[in-house]
């Protein structure tokens, strides 16, 4: 999410290792719903059959859902939260203590069953506990068969109706949607104000509707031909009789379902070469109609530059639908906010689709990692936006970076192993989700190498697609890369505040040599690159690996003469670079001229002679 911003998958034991060190295993969900939408009164009943799966090696005697509707009522735990912000998300407020019960959301189960037999359940908040009548031992499936039905609210924030935009639907986690459970045990947590974990599987979703509305989401559409509205065949006559009609998807190997819906929206459709087919729902507003046309051409280079960088787009199709609040990713699809400038509705298009990837393929658990679900799509989509919108930007990070440092000064950072929720301040949350989990990524690359950086992110993405990757998880993937140690990275930047600051202390000469003294004066080590400019105009390089890495990298700039000192070991508050030449026969020394090195205090990190 952004603010103001057939598959083969084999379920059960893997044989990579997750940051348990046991053998890799997850859930797997099979679900079967049917709905009725009554866009009158903006009330929906529904059915769900759910297989579920126990890959775990553990014996369940209760399970959880999600009801995240019921998270906008007035007294709720997201309405109490924002109105004890001191700076609370803009879009929420105190907006959900003022609804009235026609604008509020619920959803209520009206009966569950497993294999057939009553279960007793209790609904807290937005969690629904239930206690099994059998409990599902490990390799077992049980069939857990639901009635349903909810109400949606008035858009406040990602899900609802009536949006600002006029949007009819934006129905994003709108059905109990069961919790995941994995090696730490259950995650469910109650809808706050983040975002979302999902047992990973298959949807078959019927949705009965007015005739006239047009939907869009995650799914193949299976009967086109009965749906038209753009999806038939072209050349293909639709008739549509009586005043519903029955949309029926399928979406294989996702861990959510969404759709939005509206009777104006235009709706076209793009196929990539060699690649799946885009989905364009927008409304038929002719401020920006020129804007959304002129989006899909460059939407489909955004999933050529994803499919490339960071691995091959899986799915067979993706929707890009106005809708929601401001962007939000979502199986197959997003919802995005449309009457932008171009420029815009580009970059929340690129921050979304990113999302595919990081979050919707490698699905990170968002409320205990979010760093690393908005922090590698905010690094990628940034790149994407520098070259699919031609902006030339050399240090196209920099913005990223200033974020960063602006959260490192303010006194209000908590480490990134935060839970999502409990950040004090969302301005912290956001400055350390998305800008230093972007910088985490781009300085790694000055850790290990660009190469091995780009390296890694395809190797990440080859053995962690379709499963849930932990920080570890990823940091092992750059280790094998590399070869280089990086529990201290992943440790002092992620689960500490410690801050990084190097500065060149004091040029000496001595008998015809420059002596250079470097310090460290942050409390995270980093390994330092030394650029040295004579007056003759050459430059050289020292590097100065430390020595927790035992390694080290390539050299970044290979035109370049690189001079490998000795290990700077961590605990040593400065260490001298001695250079063969007098102070006079130098012009400048600087440490890190890449502008990669998230150093707080670049004011000491030259010296002109």
């Amino acid at each position: 999410m952004i603010k103001k911003i057939a598959l083969v998958f084999l379920f059960g034991a893997f044989s990579a290792n997750a940051q348990n060190n046991t053998s890799y295993w997850q859930q797997h969900v099979d679900y079967v719903m049917k709905v009725d939408m009554n866009v009158e009164n903006f009330q929906y009943l529904g059915t769900q059959e759910l297989v579920y799966t126990n890959n775990s090696p553990d014996t369940l005697s209760k399970v959880f859902y999600h009801l995240y509707f019921n998270a906008f009522k007035p007294g709720s735990e997201m309405d109490i939260r924002s109105l004890n912000l001191p700076d609370p998300d803009p879009r929420v407020l105190d907006k959900i203590s003022k609804l009235i019960p026609e604008e509020s959301g619920y959803l209520m189960v009206s009966s569950l069953t497993q294999n057939k037999k009553p279960l007793t359940y209790k609904v807290e908040g937005t969690v629904l506990e239930v206690t099994l009548d059998k409990p599902i031992l490990p390799g077992e499936k049980t069939t857990f068969s639901m009635k349903f039905n909810g109400q949606v609210p008035k858009q406040i924030r990602r899900s609802g109706r009536n949006n600002k935009e006029g949007v009819a639907l934006s129905m994003t986690q709108w059905y109990p949607k069961i919790a995941e459970y994995d090696f730490e045990g259950w995650h469910a947590d109650p809808y706050i104000a983040r975002e979302f974990h999902g047992v990973w599987g298959d949807f078959d979703v019927t949705i009965n509707i007015d005739k006239d509305y047009v939907l869009g989401g995650s799914g193949y559409l299976q009967n086109p031909q009965e749906i038209g509205h753009g999806y038939e065949k072209p050349g293909t006559k639709v008739k549509h009789k009586g005043k519903t009609l029955s949309w029926h998807f399928k979406a294989p190997n996702v861990h959510d379902f969404a759709w939005a819906a509206d009777p104006e929206y235009i709706h076209d459709s793009v196929k990539v070469p060699n690649g799946p087919t885009l989905h364009f729902l927008y409304k038929d507003k002719k401020e920006i109609l020129d804007n959304w046309k002129d989006l899909q051409p460059k939407t489909v280079e955004l999933m050529n530059y994803f499919s490339e960088k960071i691995g091959k787009y899986p799915y067979d199709q993706y929707s890009v639908i106005q809708g929601g609040d401001g962007g939000m990713e979502y199986a197959m699809s997003t919802l995005i906010t449309g009457e932008r400038s171009f420029e815009s509705l580009v970059g929340v298009t690129a921050h979304e689709m990113a999302h595919s990837w990081f979050q919707h393929i490698l699905a990170t658990n968002e409320a205990k990692h979010e760093w690393m679900d908005e922090g590698f799509t905010s690094y990628i989509s940034t790149l994407a936006m520098n070259e699919v919108m031609k902006q030339n930007n050399p240090n196209s990070l920099k913005g990223m970076y200033k974020t960063y440092f602006q959260l490192a000064i303010s006194g209000v950072e908590q480490p990134q192993t935060t839970q999502a929720d409990r950040y004090a301040h969302n301005a912290a949350y956001g400055a350390s989700a998305y800008a230093k989990g972007a910088v985490f990524l781009s300085q790694l690359g000055y850790v290990i190498g660009e190469d091995n950086l780009a390296k890694t992110i395809r190797r990440y993405f080859d053995t962690w697609k379709f499963k849930h990757p932990t920080p570890n998880d990823f940091k092992r993937i750059a280790e094998k890369v590399s070869g280089l140690e990086l529990d201290w990275y992943l440790t002092d930047w992620t689960q500490t505040t410690n801050r990084i600051d190097y500065g060149i202390k004091e040029v000496i000469e001595e008998s015809g040599k420059t002596k250079v003294v470097l310090e460290r004066n942050g409390q995270m080590p980093m390994p330092i690159d030394l650029y040295v400019e004579y007056t003759d105009g050459t430059i050289e390089s020292f590097y100065m690996p430390i020595r927790l890495m035992r390694g080290e990298k390539e050299n970044p700039i290979s035109s370049m003469k690189r001079t490998v000192l000795a290990d700077w070991p961590w605990a040593n508050p400065t260490y001298t670079v001695e250079l063969d030449k007098p102070a006079a026969a130098i012009k400048s020394i600087s440490i890190d001229i890449m502008n990669l090195l998230a150093d707080v205090n670049p004011s000491n990190n030259s010296y002109t002679n």
